[in-house]
């Protein structure tokens, strides 16, 4: 065979081949480099995804927070403001109550001067009385006048 032909079957055994590996081996790899590339920018584009996502609820988590210290700062004022409210109203009824035992005090030692002064009275008249029938049954004179007079003085 000349050159000729054996280049030529050369150039027809290259095109086949060209056209084998385009057809059987370079399709599908290109098809498997495009399938990964997809794949990595669907993962590139998730990562995106979720770092926005994490942004935001770092954010909201910010948020909730502000809000639950606020509230409880109200909660904790409420809480101050109530104690504060029961705390004078201990102290008025405190003040009431020591007012009425007072009240009660003062009835209750009047009662008792009232009770000692009838008493007194009492036991003042029964000494007028023993005076005046010791008196009236014994004679009168200086010496014994005198002598009633002491022993009256010293039973009061």
């Amino acid at each position: 065979m000349s050159i000729n032909a054996t280049l030529l079957i050369q150039m027809i055994a290259f095109m086949l081949l060209i056209w084998f590996v385009n057809k059987v081996l370079w399709a599908p790899l290109s098809k498997l480099m495009e399938d990964r590339q997809k794949k990595i920018a669907d993962g590139l584009s998730a990562a995106e995804k979720g770092k926005h996502e994490l942004e935001l609820a770092e954010q909201k988590a910010k948020e909730v927070l502000k809000e639950a210290k606020t509230n409880a700062q109200n909660i904790l004022s409420q809480a101050e403001k109530r104690g504060s409210e029961i705390v004078e109203d201990a102290k008025v009824k405190a003040a009431e109550e020591a007012d009425r035992i007072k009240a009660s005090a003062q009835a209750e030692i009047e009662q008792e001067v009232s009770r000692a002064r009838e008493g007194l009275r009492k036991e003042v008249a029964s000494i007028a009385i023993s005076g005046a029938e010791k008196i009236l049954m014994k004679e009168v004179d200086a010496a014994t006048h005198n002598d009633m007079l002491e022993t009256l003085v010293k039973s009061i």
